[in-house]
C-alpha cells in the first residue's frame, strides 16, 4: 500500500513537471533586438480617443491595449514646441541644460538668430542646396541613442528619420550613424556630412524611385464618406488655411498637379507625407539590418505631416482626423512589419508626442469658449516704437521669439541707456495687451504670483544666452496669431499644447494604464531602465516603474 502510494505521488510529480513551463532565465543585462522610437508631432493626448472607434485593431489600439500608456503625460516646460520636444523626448532634460530652447531663437553669444540644428560647418550630401547643412551639434547633452552607442561600445547602429531636419537628428543624437530628412527642393532624403561623405546605395535607389509622385497620384480623398466624419467640423471654413492653393477649398484635393510643377514640398501637409517616411524607415531597417543581431538597434521615426496639416486646418478638422485614421492604418501595417522581419517580443516601441495644439481661435469663438491672439511681429513693432517715443532711439528690440522678448542689449549699451529702465517700460507696455496675461522678467519670477508649477515651467525653458529678458504669458485659448486668424499653432503651457500621449509596447513592457502624473523627461529615464543602460547626460527625468516588466 505504502508502495503504491509512493509511485502514485511520484507519477503526479512528475506530470506536474512536464507541464512547467522550462523557459530559461532572464539575463540581468538583457535588451531587445530593436527599438522604434516614434514621435508624432503634433499629436493631442485625445486624440487616442477622440478617434478610437475608428481606429483598426492593430495601430493605436495595439499600443494602447497589448501594450500601457501613460495617461497623463505632461511636457515639464515651455516653449512646447518642436525642436525642444524632440530634445526632451529623447534627452531625458530640458531646455535649460539641453539648451534646445525653440525651433529658432536668438543667441546673445553670437549676436544673431540661430536655427536648432544648423551647423554652417558641414555640407549637404544628396542634393544641390543648403538643406542639409544641419546637424545636433546645438544639443548640449547626450540622447538615450547616444547611450546606446555607449553602452554597446557603438556597435549598435541608430538611424533618424523624419520628414523635418530636427525630427530626425536631435533624436538620433550627436553619434548616430545616420540621420535621414526630406529635402523639399529635389523630393529626395537627404543628409549632411556630419554624418557621411555620400548616401548609401540604398537611399540613392530609394530616392531615384521618386514615391512622392506615386502619392500625388492618388490625390486626397477622404479614406471613409465624408458624412461620417462627425468628430470633425465643417469640411470648409473661413479659418482654416488652404496650403494646395486658393482654387482648393475641400475635399478632395488634387494633388497631380504637383508632379507637373515638381512641387516636392507639398506632399508635407497631406497624410503621404507620414506615407513616405515610414517607406523610409521600413527600407533603413531592411538594408542597415536592423534588429538582426545581438545587439541592439534603435531607429527614431518621427511623423512631421499630423503638424503641418494640424497647423494649416486645425485640431477640429476633416483633414486631421483623416490624418489620424490614415497613420493608425500605417502603423498596423509597420507593426506587422517589425514581427515578420524583427520578430514579435524581440523588438520595442515607444509612441508619444512633441507638443499637442491649440483650437482655432475663431472655431472656438463659434462655440462661445474663451479664445484670442496676439500677432507677435505686430507687438514688436509697437514695443520698438513706444520705446522710441520713451527714449528716443529706434531698434531697442531685437524680435520676438517663443514668447520671450529679446532687448538690444548690446545697443542699449552702446546708447547709455540704462537697461532696467528699458526693461520696466517695455513690460509695462506689454501688459497692456490684451492677450497677455502677465509681462515678467526671469528675475522676477519667483515673486511673481503664479502657480508654483508654473513657475517652474518657465525656469526648464530658459537657457540664459538664448532666452529673452521677458516672458509673456498669454491668456489661456489665446495663441500668437502670425497666420491671419487662419489655422493654429502650439508654444504655451497649457494642457492643450502640454499633455500629450505617451505609449510603450513590445519586450519586457506591462499592460494596462498608468494614471499618476509623468513628464515627457520620464522617457529617456524608462528606456534607460529597460535597456540597461546609462540615463542620458541631462537627463532629469525618472523611471515609470509600472511601465516594465
Amino acid at each position: 500500500m505504502k508502495k503504491t502510494l509512493f509511485y502514485f505521488i511520484l507519477l503526479l510529480q512528475i506530470q506536474y513537471n512536464f507541464a512547467q513551463p522550462h523557459s530559461k532565465p532572464i539575463p540581468a543585462n538583457a535588451r531587445p533586438k530593436l527599438v522604434v522610437g516614434i514621435v508624432v508631432d503634433q499629436m493631442r493626448w485625445d486624440y487616442l480617443y477622440r478617434y478610437y472607434d475608428r481606429y483598426c485593431q492593430g495601430g493605436f489600439k495595439r499600443l494602447l491595449n497589448e501594450g500601457i500608456s501613460c495617461e497623463n503625460t505632461f511636457i515639464p516646460y515651455t516653449p512646447t514646441v518642436t525642436a525642444a520636444g524632440h530634445a526632451c523626448i529623447y534627452t531625458g532634460s530640458v531646455p535649460s541644460i539641453h539648451s534646445i530652447v525653440g525651433n529658432n531663437f536668438y543667441d546673445y553669444r553670437l549676436g544673431r538668430s540661430v536655427y536648432c540644428s544648423e551647423d554652417k560647418s558641414v555640407k549637404t550630401v544628396g542634393a544641390e542646396n543648403d538643406n542639409g547643412k544641419m546637424s545636433p551639434r546645438n544639443m548640449l547633452t547626450t540622447s538615450i541613442c547616444d547611450e546606446l552607442k555607449l553602452a554597446t561600445n557603438f556597435r549598435g547602429k541608430v538611424i533618424g528619420i523624419s520628414i523635418k531636419d530636427r525630427g530626425a537628428i536631435l533624436p538620433a543624437g550627436h553619434s548616430a550613424d545616420a540621420a535621414y530628412w526630406y529635402d523639399g527642393k529635389t523630393g529626395n532624403f537627404i543628409s549632411s556630412t556630419y554624418y557621411m561623405n555620400e548616401l548609401p546605395k540604398w537611399v540613392q535607389d530609394f530616392n531615384a524611385a521618386k514615391n512622392v509622385n506615386k502619392y500625388y497620384e492618388k490625390d486626397w480623398k477622404t479614406l471613409y464618406p465624408i458624412s461620417t466624419y462627425i468628430q470633425s467640423d465643417n469640411d470648409t471654413n473661413a479659418y482654416e488655411s488652404k496650403p494646395f492653393g486658393d482654387d482648393q477649398l475641400g475635399f478632395p484635393y488634387d494633388l497631380k498637379k504637383f508632379i507637373e510643377k515638381k512641387n516636392y514640398g507639398a506632399i508635407r501637409n497631406t497624410p503621404y507625407g507620414n506615407s513616405l517616411t515610414l517607406d523610409m524607415a521600413k527600407a533603413a531597417l531592411l538594408n542597415e539590418q536592423l534588429g538582426k543581431d545581438s545587439i541592439t538597434d534603435f531607429l527614431a521615426v518621427s511623423f512631421s505631416s499630423t503638424d503641418y496639416i494640424g497647423h494649416a486646418f486645425g485640431p477640429n478638422s476633416i483633414e486631421i482626423e483623416d490624418t489620424y485614421l490614415r497613420l493608425d492604418k500605417e502603423l498596423e501595417a509597420f507593426f506587422i512589419f517589425l514581427d515578420k522581419n524583427v520578430g514579435k517580443e524581440k523588438y520595442n516601441v515607444f509612441l508619444s508626442a512633441d507638443h499637442g495644439a491649440a483650437h482655432i481661435p475663431a472655431f472656438l469663438e463659434k462655440h462661445q469658449l474663451p479664445n484670442g491672439g496676439i500677432v507677435s511681429s505686430k507687438v514688436e513693432a509697437d514695443l520698438n516704437e513706444a520705446l522710441k517715443n520713451e527714449f528716443g532711439k529706434d531698434s531697442l528690440c531685437i524680435g520676438i521669439w517663443n514668447y520671450q522678448v529679446y532687448l538690444n542689449r548690446e545697443r542699449i549699451n552702446t546708447l547709455n541707456l540704462e537697461y532696467k529702465k528699458v526693461l520696466k517700460h517695455s513690460i509695462n507696455f506689454l501688459q497692456k495687451n490684451p492677450g497677455i496675461e502677465q509681462a515678467l522678467k526671469y528675475e522676477d519670477l519667483q515673486e511673481a504670483m503664479l502657480p508654483a508649477e508654473l513657475k517652474e515651467q518657465i525656469i526648464k525653458g530658459y537657457y540664459p544666452a538664448r532666452c529673452g529678458d521677458i516672458m509673456v504669458i498669454l491668456k489661456p485659448g489665446y495663441i500668437d496669431d502670425e497666420y491671419g486668424g487662419k489655422g493654429t499653432t502650439h508654444g504655451v503651457w497649457s494642457p492643450y499644447d502640454a499633455h500629450i500621449p505617451l505609449l510603450f509596447y513590445g519586450y519586457g513592457i506591462n499592460k494596462g494604464k498608468v494614471y499618476n502624473k509623468c513628464y515627457m523627461t520620464d522617457i529617456a529615464a524608462t528606456l534607460a531602465s529597460l535597456l540597461h543602460i546609462q540615463m542620458p547626460s541631462g537627463c532629469i527625468g525618472n523611471t515609470i516603474e509600472k511601465v516594465i516588466k
